[in-house]
């Protein structure tokens, strides 16, 4: 099957974007407090996943949380402990680009953690989980896959382009020998974290418009009926004509030198 294109996936996104909106209204108007999870392999989609999430919707409302390695003081808290404070108040959705799975994933195979803590978070995380959504959360958590041929052309394109070479990090490269690793490593978190309350949805994003596409028609059907009416807005006349805008001292760049050829 041959991967989406721009305008097909452009086409097939737009009706998504109103659900989006439709159901950011909707928690909003409800209280509901939305959390979604993204995991995955490096390079498999999570970044964009997330802005097609989030692309349309009030920033103030639906915010991302992706968090560096813990501090010096984070390192001995509870390990939970910093995710928490991320979590969505009263009509707001948060967007988690990694979370707590960092521990069972990358930490865990990069040796960032030790086997009897990892074992400790696959134990604590579902009791974690089930107190989040006994307290209303709507948690969602989802897992992006993409193959190892896959992965590398991605790492070889970041690499090349000077516009996606930050997204390139030495563990980025260290972790492309461990493929099996992480494979072996997510089937151990999802057998242990796999539950009724929090279960996991795996999204194939080998085709990562295909992919995107996927996972938000997965998360709008599983929400309630989210369908609020919008709220009439008066817009009477202005009663003059439309003011152009003044300056004082200082004056405005108009124009972009645009190239004649152009």
């Amino acid at each position: 099957m041959e991967k989406l294109n721009r305008k097909q996936y452009e086409d097939f996104l737009e009706p998504l974007e109103e659900e989006l909106v439709g159901m950011a209204r909707w928690a909003k108007a409800t209280c509901a407090r939305i959390a979604v999870l993204f995991e995955g392999r490096d390079t498999a989609g999570k970044g964009g996943a997330i802005a097609a999430v989030r692309e349309r919707l009030n920033p103030r409302q639906c915010r991302v949380v992706a968090l560096s390695k813990p501090s010096e003081a984070e390192a001995t808290q509870w390990y939970f402990q910093r995710y928490v404070q991320h979590l969505p108040a009263a009509g707001e959705i948060v967007l988690f680009d990694r979370s707590w799975y960092n521990r069972a994933g990358v930490e865990r195979v990069m040796g960032f953690a030790s086997e009897e803590q990892v074992q400790a978070f696959l134990k604590q995380a579902p009791v974690f989980e089930q107190q989040l959504v006994d307290d209303g959360i709507l948690l969602f958590k989802y897992w992006l896959g993409a193959d190892q041929a896959e992965q590398e052309e991605r790492l070889k394109e970041r690499l090349d382009d000077p516009l996606k070479r930050w997204k390139l990090s030495p563990i980025d490269l260290a972790a492309r020998e461990k493929y099996q690793a992480y494979t072996d490593a997510r089937e151990a978190m999802l057998k242990a974290t796999h539950s009724d309350w929090a279960p996991w949805t795996l999204v194939d994003f080998n085709d990562q418009r295909l992919g995107r596409l996927t996972l938000i028609r997965d998360l709008l059907d599983r929400l309630p009926d989210t369908h609020v009416e919008q709220p009439p807005l008066d817009f009477p006349e202005l009663g003059h004509a439309p003011l152009a805008e003044t300056y004082g001292v200082l004056q405005p760049i108009t124009a972009y030198p645009v190239p004649d050829e152009a």
